[in-house]
């Protein structure tokens, strides 16, 4: 069987995981979609970690376009955006996205899949013992535009929507909660956005990138990926009346260490 056709098949399976998850824990695709592009790339393409790490990173930010504005929408219509939130903070996310992107294609492969191991290690570790603590502070509307710069090109570079860096940002200076989460899912179709053209640009003249590539966004994925993730996220969403999806985030989390330690020593 062709490799473009298994690995589409391939796709379809992992979006279905991935509407799930993001439907029942609220957690970004990316950090599911980055480590098993690479792998099924590596697999069944045979592209080398070099060029299949920044590929994996673009494919997963294409998927969160699509599946963040299906979020968005929803918080949209339950009122939980704030317009000058997320306003002052796309300012700094359209740069921060961009130059994420940018920075991602300059880098070594191998380098590159590492800084990706190495954060998810990181919000995985929030996501096992980390509380939504508020400061004293309250947070002025300038400042949104450098926390949206970081978090644009944190995000950028690890092919996620930005929900695990900016919420926890957000509720720190007092945001509710809700609209915390509501904001950072608009500005992660933001983040997404930005994030691909950048990648698309880089890559346009790239001669080893396989056929089906748009820049390194690799199109059999993106599109497999999204028409299953899309009809499972509401399926993953009313799962959460009936599991433990506090216990559930913490046994994903420490899969996702795990996953990343074996990124971080194999996949030379």
């Amino acid at each position: 069987m062709d490799p473009v056709l298994i690995l589409f098949v391939c796709c379809l399976l992992l979006g279905v995981l991935v509407g799930v998850l993001a439907g029942l824990l609220g957690i970004g695709g990316g950090l599911i979609i980055v480590p098993a592009f690479l792998y099924m790339s590596n697999v069944l393409l045979g592209i080398e970690v070099e060029h299949a790490m920044p590929m994996a990173i673009a494919t997963s930010l294409s998927t969160v376009i699509f599946t963040g504005l299906s979020s968005a929408r929803s918080h949209l219509k339950l009122g939980n955006i704030d317009n000058q939130i997320v306003l002052y903070t796309a300012i700094g996310i359209a740069i921060g996205a961009s130059l994420g992107g940018l920075f991602a294609t300059s880098i070594s492969g191998v380098v590159l899949k590492r800084i990706f191991a190495f954060f998810v290690i990181i919000i995985a570790l929030q996501m096992i013992f980390g509380r939504n603590k508020v400061s004293k502070l309250s947070l002025a509307k300038p400042a949104l535009s450098g926390i949206g710069l970081g978090s644009g090109f944190l995000s950028a570079l690890m092919g996620i929507g930005g929900g695990a860096i900016l919420v926890p940002i957000l509720v720190w200076f007092q945001i509710n909660i809700k609209k915390a989460i509501g904001c950072a899912s608009l500005c992660g179709v933001i983040i997404a956005a930005f994030g691909t053209i950048s990648f698309i640009y880089t890559g346009l003249n790239a001669v080893y990138l396989p056929q089906y590539s748009l820049g390194y966004v690799y199109l059999p994925a993106t599109i497999g990926i999204v028409i299953t993730s899309m009809l499972t996220a509401p399926i993953g969403a009313k799962l959460t009346a009936k599991l433990d999806t506090k216990k559930l985030k913490r046994i994903f989390a420490v899969f996702l260490v795990l996953v990343s330690i074996r990124m971080i020593i194999g996949l030379e």
